[in-house]
């Protein structure tokens, strides 16, 4: 099975999965002047977690990971954004009734922390960048 990579305006790789595995028929669907690439199926990945940081490099499909980076960072505000609410609630009925807030305000505090996590910037493939949702503070990983 064949399939047609080229590079679009945005930076990002497009693929074209011709009907019937005939990439020869599909050519008509790459947008004029642009440079694409008839490759096999095992030339992109099956796992699309960080389909967004995927760049053309000739005939193959690699992961930048300075986007997928970015990707994970993105992942883990959208997945604070419903944890805040919820702390919110909690400290505000714990401070009506007077009693000790620390413990929200120190998960409030991760939850803004963690898109500034050393780990990711140190983390050198998709794998390990993955491993780096801290599921304790940020819920279940997208990624599993």
């Amino acid at each position: 099975m064949s399939k047609i990579i080229y590079t679009q305006t945005d930076g990002t790789v497009a693929v074209i999965h011709p009907a019937g595995g005939d990439a020869s028929k599909a050519i008509k669907d790459v947008p004029d002047g642009v440079a694409y690439e008839i490759v096999d199926d095992s030339v992109v990945p099956t796992d699309r977690s960080f389909r967004n940081a995927w760049v053309q490099d000739s005939k193959t499909v690699k992961t930048d990971m300075t986007k997928a980076k970015d990707e994970h960072r993105k992942n883990i505000r959208r997945a604070r954004v419903f944890k805040f609410p919820d702390l919110d609630v909690e400290y505000n009925k714990l401070s009506e009734t007077s009693a000790d807030t620390s413990a929200v305000i120190a998960k409030k505090q991760a939850l803004r922390d963690a898109p500034a996590d050393s780990a990711i910037d140190s983390a050198s493939d998709e794998a390990a960048l993955k491993a780096q949702w801290n599921t304790s503070i940020l819920g279940t990983s997208p990624y599993s």
